[in-house]
């Protein structure tokens, strides 16, 4: 199959086709872990978004049945320089390319992902069309020229679950989190503390959370501008002060929204299982998995009592934050890192002790 990459600014990259004979038209986006394709691809933060991998070789260990993030892939193409169609891995099921045509989706190998990279931090993310199937670059330009509603801005309305799901586990506390397109490593961070967990659909509003008495207000990661999330944006702002609240990645961007705050555009976001992030208040880095396009204004959340509390290490932009008097805080980063290492899975424990009475168990409820 013949692959081709085509830019909106005319740039073109020809290569070989995988996975689905199909095209489609994304933001084109790099990444730069060396490991987790499986997991980066079913995170629904990728909606609407073209994966580069900076790693040469992508998808040596196959696809396995337990390494998803999601029951889909998410991403709307990938672009890898090489590939591997003989996985070798005892839980691999299938390799990557019969993943990806199962599911749809065209990738494109054989190209130069460098210059791609490159490309992209150049002139920062940029629209694409990825395809498979042998389209000329002309009916690429085309396809882009009517993109119209296909590059949008609010993909968190339908990343996550369209009914509110039960999680439940041991005896601890109930936690509400309302799904702008989370992640099953978030859902297990809190399962696997023996929480209840409840999951809300995009769209639910405070009084459909709170009869549920949760203990705490979760708010996760997904796809899009944050600015785009409104539903999300109030239903956190008329719970503030009613709930302890955390957020991770949008779930981080909404609370400083709902506080009056700002969010702007990265020129090609942080998106990898390598970024260095400082926590001011203690005086530790960490190595933390991220994968966003946005980015808080630091100046903007001050006049709502919001602090920063973590930076990115390579740009200074902020990685955390918290209320000077409330129970909120947030990070932008992925705590539950996977892939990727664990040295911030204590944020979920920092969570839970917010609103966990002395003792084994969590709150009681009816």
């Amino acid at each position: 199959m013949e692959g081709l990459i085509y830019l909106g600014d005319g740039t073109a990259y020809r290569g070989k086709g995988f996975g689905s004979v199909a095209t489609n038209v994304g933001e084109l986006v790099f990444n730069t872990s060396m490991t987790g394709y499986q997991g980066i691809l079913t995170d629904p933060s990728y909606m609407g978004q073209v994966i580069n991998m900076t790693y040469p070789l992508i998808g040596n260990y196959g696809v396995s049945e337990i390494d998803s993030q999601s029951g889909r892939v998410h991403a709307f193409g990938f672009v890898t320089r090489d590939i591997s169609f003989r996985p070798s891995n005892r839980c691999s099921v299938m390799t990557l390319s019969e993943w990806l045509k199962e599911q749809g989706v065209p990738g494109v190998y054989n190209v130069d992902t460098r210059a791609i990279t490159k490309k992209i931090r150049t002139d920062g993310t940029v629209p694409c069309v990825i395809s498979s199937e042998g389209i000329t670059e002309g009916d690429a330009r085309l396809l882009l020229e009517g993109a119209g509603d296909i590059l949008r801005d609010d993909y968190m309305t339908e990343a996550g679950t369209n009914e509110v799901v039960k999680f439940p586990s041991g005896d601890g506390a109930r936690v509400a989190v309302y799904d702008l397109g989370v992640k099953r490593n978030i859902i297990r961070g809190f399962t696997d503390r023996g929480c209840e967990v409840f999951l809300f659909p995009y769209g639910s509003t405070p009084e459909d959370i709170m009869k549920v008495s949760p203990d705490g207000l979760f708010l996760s990661n997904g796809p899009g501008n944050p600015e785009m999330a409104e539903a999300g944006i109030e239903t956190a702002r008329a719970l503030i002060g009613k709930l302890p609240i955390c957020g991770i990645c949008m779930g981080h961007q909404v609370i400083a929204l709902a506080f009056g705050g700002r969010t702007y555009k990265l020129k090609f976001g942080h998106r990898g299982a390598n970024h260095g992030v400082k926590d001011l208040e203690s005086g530790r880095s960490a190595i933390t998995s991220q994968n966003h396009s946005f980015a808080v204004d630091p100046e903007s959340i001050e006049a709502g009592g919001l602090a920063v509390t973590h930076v990115n290490l390579n740009d200074g932009t902020v990685e955390g934050m918290r209320h000077r008097e409330l129970p909120v805080f947030s990070v932008q980063y992925h705590p539950e890192g996977s892939p990727g290492p664990n040295d911030s899975e204590g944020l979920f424990d920092r969570f839970i002790e917010m609103f966990r009475p002395a003792g084994k168990g969590g709150a009681a409820h009816a």
